[in-house]
């Protein structure tokens, strides 16, 4: 996301509070959904030239509909100085799962929960990436599996990612949407991945040291990747930390074929 973007994101987020209505989010959502479908009004709400007052307007008589907590921050978001409309949208998504966050502490959790159940199933997998399946029928299927089993803000955000995938892989995007929402729950995200399960020990002494790193409280995810040989491979949010031996190994082949 481009400088201008993350700005209006920013000064979007302001708009959130955590005594909006618990359908904020699934609204929000819902709109960001309707942005995609129609390429030509994101690009009107996200036109950086346009005036602020005459975006507002126009989301008052479109977005009548919606509640008046998801509308204040739509309004918030048009106000704004996008790079491009695709940023818009995704911006207005980044919203809706924020402020889907602030009604479910456990959203972080149980994305991450669907995220590695998408990862172990393969045919699931396929089948949500498959481009000779309709986004609505991909939706459908996410549903009939996991309504129930999750909370409704988590159910709404799993289907807009399933539905929009932007060319990203559903697991990946979920991950990310779930470090959106434990960062606005004021805490990170970190993915170790290890050749073989740490210890319970060295889970906490590894905690410990992310959030005195991070400077804030770190929820740790961990992988078990037998290729990685040895070592461990740590990432929070786009930084990444690879002292696995495979990393190594990988460094010494590159640098014998230069």
């Amino acid at each position: 996301m481009g400088s201008a973007s993350r700005e209006a994101l920013a000064q979007a987020r302001t708009a959130l509070r955590a005594e909006q209505s618990a359908g904020t989010g699934p609204e929000l959502l819902q709109v960001a959904n309707q942005l995609e479908a129609n390429p030509a009004l994101a690009a009107v709400l996200g036109d950086a030239t346009a005036a602020a007052e005459s975006k507002s307007q126009l989301v008052a008589r479109l977005f009548a509909g919606i509640g008046s907590d998801a509308r204040g921050v739509l309004t918030a978001a048009v106000t704004g100085r996008w790079s491009n409309a695709g940023e818009f949208v995704e911006g207005v998504e980044e919203l809706g799962i924020r402020s889907a966050a602030l009604h479910t502490p456990s959203l972080s959790d149980e994305l991450l929960a669907v995220a590695d159940l998408v990862d172990r199933d393969h045919d699931l997998e396929l089948s949500l990436a498959s481009k000779l399946v309709a986004a609505e029928g991909k939706v459908s299927l996410i549903t009939r599996l996991l309504d129930g089993k999750i909370s409704s803000e988590t159910l709404a955000v799993v289907q807009q990612l399933v539905a929009n995938s932007r060319g990203r892989r559903l697991d990946v995007s979920l991950r990310r949407a779930a470090r959106v929402a434990a960062d606005e729950g004021g805490s990170e995200l970190a993915t170790v991945t290890v050749a073989a399960p740490l210890s319970a020990d060295q889970q906490n002494r590894l905690a410990a040291a992310l959030e005195r790193s991070a400077g804030r409280p770190v929820k740790v995810t961990t992988v078990i990747d037998p290729e990685l040989i040895g070592g461990i491979r740590v990432q929070i949010a786009d930084d990444v930390i690879d002292g696995s031996i495979r990393s190594r190994l990988d460094d010494l082949r590159q640098q014998l074929a230069a």
